[in-house]
């Protein structure tokens, strides 16, 4: 005998439950199987620990700078393993935090793998005693995971992903990390500050390639004053263990080259979780090792099944699943549901100095054959930012010079992440560069910096 439902999501990450979440407030009776806990990677493995490990990066850099304020302190240390039993203490919190949302909306939660048996039915195995579940409608958000290099695959002790590189037992003194995207960064800037020799291995010309450049190259310099050794358009050929640790071994145009260390952690990307779930049952298609969804409303190209989040594709980013899997909820429950605008999403890589853009690079913009007006306003020249001693970065934002569109914006610097989300309303309102400018930004704060952007774009700042 099997328990029916309206609704049945595989994973319970920041997509999944997001999307069950949604379907229980219109009425669906759901429920949500997950494998590990509540959460998915993001609470336990991913966004929400990592910046746990990057606040107490964050802290041990400022309290080294105390005498800076008239603040004297004895000289600090890291305590590794707490470090770690915080960010997992935030992250069990959190999960914790799932839990209660499934009960205060009714979902039902079932512990296992899920496996597509056939159209509408689903068994799920907990290694004890198989479920057996009727679904009118299916959710896939199985997520991904991180992507192995072949013949250098991750052995969970010299050479790491991600997920053991937030509890590792104690502070390597070297590190090489594989991969400068916001994850292989996001680890740098950590362990660097905390003290161990961290040598960044990029094959892209530069670190954090999707990023506009001109901001990337703020974060270059910082990395590198800090002790970052950067190999951008540099390619991993082997990765050898020893006794010791691990010797990389890399070619670029300069030749080749070994780096020693510790360990190896490989960052390059992820993939999907597309396996054993039982797609080939019903026919669900795949493409590039995704699963193939219509973007306007998640559906497959099997009725009844629809899939969000990591395991389509990019952007792999946790609010873009979460976004995804509200549209998904809303179109199984015949509302007419707000598409995703993919051209209007965040992107934040929490490093110090942080990054955040979205939209349009200046490059980008200018292959897309538009004409552009770019304006800048460095912190430097902002009064909260030379108080708060962070006066390294930038606010680039760019227009249509036609029309005044919010095109794109990218900055770099002290709460980076925090000032975007004034950038996103106004472009899903349509803003221009004239409303941007002629609302009054509050004083002082490093928020007026979008401001006086905007005004530079047009010739207009006050203060540069």
């Amino acid at each position: 005998m099997s328990d029916k439902y309206d609704l049945v999501v595989f994973g319970s990450g920041p997509g999944g439950y997001v999307a069950a979440i949604r379907a229980a407030q219109l009425g669906q009776k759901t429920a949500v199987v997950e494998r590990a806990e509540l959460g998915g990677i993001c609470l336990n493995w991913g966004c929400i620990p990592t910046k746990a490990l990057l606040q107490s990066a964050t802290l041990f850099e400022q309290i080294k700078k105390a005498q800076n304020f008239g603040i004297v302190v004895g000289e600090p240390a890291v305590d590794f393993e707490q470090v770690v039993k915080h960010s997992r203490s935030v992250a069990g919190r959190l999960s914790k935090g799932i839990e209660f949302l499934f009960k205060k909306n009714k979902i039902t939660h079932v512990p296992g793998t899920a496996e597509i048996t056939g159209k509408g039915k689903i068994k799920v195995k907990n290694g004890k005693q198989d479920t057996l579940l009727e679904a009118a409608n299916v959710i896939i958000a199985t997520g991904a995971r991180p992507r192995t290099i072949p013949g250098m695959e991750y052995d969970g002790e010299k050479i790491i992903s991600s997920k053991e590189a937030m509890v590792l037992n104690k502070l390597p003194k070297s590190m090489v990390i594989i991969g400068a995207g916001a994850i292989g960064v996001e680890f740098a800037y950590f362990y660097a500050s905390i003290g161990t020799k961290v040598t960044l291995v990029e094959m892209m010309p530069h670190i954090l390639p999707i990023e506009d450049q001109e901001i990337v190259k703020v974060v270059d310099t910082a990395f590198r004053k800090t002790g970052i050794s950067i190999l951008a358009g540099t390619k991993v050929e082997k990765i050898e263990k020893t006794a010791k640790g691990v010797k990389v071994m890399v070619s670029s145009p300069k030749g080749q080259q070994t780096v020693d260390g510790d360990l190896a952690l490989v960052a390059i990307g992820v993939q999907g979780n597309v396996e054993g779930i039982g797609l080939e049952k019903v026919g669900i298609q795949l493409e590039k090792g995704y699963i193939k969804v219509d973007k306007r409303n998640y559906k497959t190209n099997v009725d009844g099944f629809y899939a969000i989040g990591d395991v389509i594709g990019p952007p792999w980013l946790a609010h873009v699943a979460s976004a995804e899997g509200v549209v998904a909820a809303e179109t199984i429950a015949g509302h007419e549901a707000t598409p995703v605008d993919y051209s209007n999403i965040p992107g934040c890589t929490y490093c110090q100095p942080q990054i955040a853009s979205l939209g349009l690079t200046e490059e980008k913009a200018k292959q897309e054959g538009y004409d552009i007006k770019v304006g800048r306003f460095p912190f430097r020249a902002n009064g909260k930012s030379l108080a708060m001693g962070h006066s390294e970065g930038l606010v680039k934002i760019i227009f249509d010079a036609r029309y005044g569109e919010l095109l794109g914006v990218h900055i770099v610097g002290a709460e980076a992440t925090e000032l975007l989300a004034e950038l996103g309303v106004a472009k899903t309102l349509e803003t221009t560069a004239f409303e941007i400018f002629n609302t009054i930004h509050a004083h002082p704060t490093i928020s007026e910096s979008i401001k006086e952007a905007a005004e530079d774009a047009y010739g207009q700042a006050i203060h540069i």
